[in-house]
């Protein structure tokens, strides 16, 4: 047996903390795919209207989608 390990008692389940960023980043990761599905015709037109940036309706979207 090697130094730092405990024998196994029957029974027992190991219990593990993930990291915040494990969970944090796959949640971004999904709404900005969601954010690309949802309106792909904007996505590739590289003109936006004045004073409307790409991360101001990104928050709309999400505000939007987490009202309804």
């Amino acid at each position: 047996m090697s130094a730092g390990t405990r024998p196994r008692t029957p029974g027992t389940t190991a219990h593990t903390r993930l990291p915040w960023w494990a969970l944090v980043l796959p949640a971004v990761a999904f709404v900005g795919l969601l954010v690309l599905l949802a309106s792909p015709a904007s996505a590739d037109t590289g003109s936006t209207a004045v004073g409307e940036g790409t991360v101001s309706r990104v928050v709309e979207f999400v505000r939007h989608a987490l009202q309804s």
